[in-house]
């Protein structure tokens, strides 16, 4: 995707007025986290600071920040989409490119836990603070929870989650918990999406922190999407969907937005959160992935 981002422009303000940026996020205007259509529907792009670049075949895709960003502000112009999820650098740009007025910008909070790193597991909370997302006027943070039984850095994260639901819901801001329970494979951690482990986690995550007010979970959809509806009892927080492996999607598209479709049927369930799935789609077509996901809610 040829980009129009002027790369050299956004330097030059970052170098001769970095107060731009926190002026930008002061003048946003500002919107309900979920609008009249009663549904959710956030472009995710919070990869590359765990070091996971790749697409597909591609290792490096997201390596290409301007492309990245062309591809973001495509999909954060087509109807029906509410908003990003990112962390400071991405959301940082996209203030300076103004295509955040009038969406929801939820911010990453945990990026420590780097992609094929022995401390994966120990997420340390290294992005947004709940302290920033409320300065600079954001409408929700997000963070990933993976408890591996056998790996003592889940404690720490668990723990740290929890202090994190507190802050944000100390500020009134919404916290987007992501949880799985995960293991090792030959050395490389793997999500565990069988629907007891779906369901376990989710009654992990839901309990943690001194209140849920302000909690909403982004799950992914279970091997077998028939377990959804039975997944989905265990809690009665807010949900969104996670947009999944992109691997997977490109191979059956088709079957991918059809297990989205039926798990959006289900009451607690109150939108998507896609990314890689609709910024790299395998036909190239980003507005096209985008209308078709937004289609389903």
């Amino acid at each position: 995707m040829s980009s129009t981002v002027d790369v050299a422009e956004l330097v030059r303000t970052r170098v001769r007025h970095p107060e731009a940026i926190a002026e930008a996020a002061a003048r946003r205007p500002r919107r309900e986290l979920v609008g009249d259509s009663g549904r959710l529907m956030v472009i995710a792009a919070d990869h590359p600071a765990r070091g996971a670049l790749g697409v597909g075949k591609d290792p490096m895709a997201m390596a290409d920040r301007a492309d990245l960003l062309e591809r973001l502000c495509l999909a954060l112009s087509r109807p029906g989409v509410d908003g990003v999820l990112a962390t400071a650098d991405i959301l940082d740009d996209l203030l300076l490119l103004g295509a955040l007025e009038g969406k929801v910008v939820m911010g990453s909070m945990n990026r420590g836990g780097l992609a094929g790193a022995v401390f994966e597991l120990d997420d340390r909370f290294t992005g947004y603070r709940p302290e920033d997302l409320h300065r600079l006027g954001f409408d929700a943070g997000k963070l990933l929870l993976r408890v591996d039984y056998d790996d003592p850095g889940s404690l720490t994260t668990l723990e740290a989650t929890a202090r994190a639901v507190d802050a944000m819901a100390e500020r009134r801001l919404p916290v987007f918990v992501e949880p799985f329970l995960s293991r090792r494979q030959g050395g490389v951690l793997r999500n565990d999406l069988s629907a007891d482990a779906v369901t376990r986690s989710i009654a992990i995550a839901s309990g943690l922190g001194g209140t849920s007010a302000y909690t909403w979970l982004k799950v992914p959809v279970t091997e077998n999407p028939d377990d959804m509806a039975r997944v989905m009892e265990t809690s009665t927080l807010p949900a969104v969907l996670l947009g999944g492996d992109i691997d997977a999607e490109a191979r059956d598209a088709d079957a991918a937005y059809e297990k989205w479709r039926g798990a959006l049927r289900l009451p607690t369930v109150q939108g998507l959160v896609a990314g890689r799935t609709l910024l790299y789609p395998a036909d190239g077509d980003v507005a096209g992935a985008v209308d078709i996901a937004v289609g389903l809610l």
